[in-house]
Order: structure tokens, then C-alpha cells, then sequence
């Protein structure tokens, strides 16, 4: 998956805060996040669990949705995470 570009939700506990990103690295990022090479909102607020993920052909279009979810209604977001992954399982081990 790495190599990919992709936008990717984490979230600190199912229905918990979220924070969106962009990458074309996912596993690598992932991994920034869960050990605190991210400094800000996901440290502070112990978000790391990948819910939700969407792989992009480019990454202009890549940020275009990361932009675009990002000015969704939390309710929107959590709704995008509940049809991919209804138990808020953490998605990092596989992807």
C-alpha cells in the first residue's frame, strides 16, 4: 500500500476524535502517529488508530478529498468510518 496515495482517519477510541490526513506513504505515517514523530492534535489527544482509509490514483486528487473531508460534519465523518469499519476496529495491522 505504501507508494499509494491515500487519505486516512484516525481516531483516539470508536466515535472519538478524529483527525484526517493525507499520504502516499500510509504505513509509514501510521506508524509516525503511533509513536509521537507527529507532535499537535493526534499526540495531544492520543489519536492513532487508523478507522478508515481510501486509496487515490494521484495525489492532487488525494488532497482534494483529504480538503474536502475536512469540512465535513464530524457526523458526516463518523458515518464514512461506520460504513467502511462498523466496530471502529484499528485498521493498521492490515494495512
Amino acid at each position: 500500500m505504501d507508494g499509494k496515495p491515500c487519505v486516512y482517519l484516525l481516531a483516539s477510541r470508536p466515535r472519538g476524535a478524529l483527525y484526517v490526513g493525507v499520504t502516499s506513504r500510509l504505513n509509514r505515517r501510521v506508524w509516525e502517529h503511533r509513536h509521537h514523530f507527529v507532535s499537535g492534535h493526534t499526540a495531544k489527544y492520543g489519536i492513532y488508530r487508523l478507522v478508515w482509509y481510501e486509496l487515490h490514483e494521484s495525489m492532487e486528487s488525494a488532497i482534494q478529498r483529504e480538503k474536502a473531508l475536512k469540512r465535513w460534519r464530524r457526523a458526516w465523518k463518523i458515518a464514512l468510518v461506520e460504513q467502511m469499519n462498523p466496530r471502529w476496529d484499528d485498521l493498521f495491522p492490515v494495512a
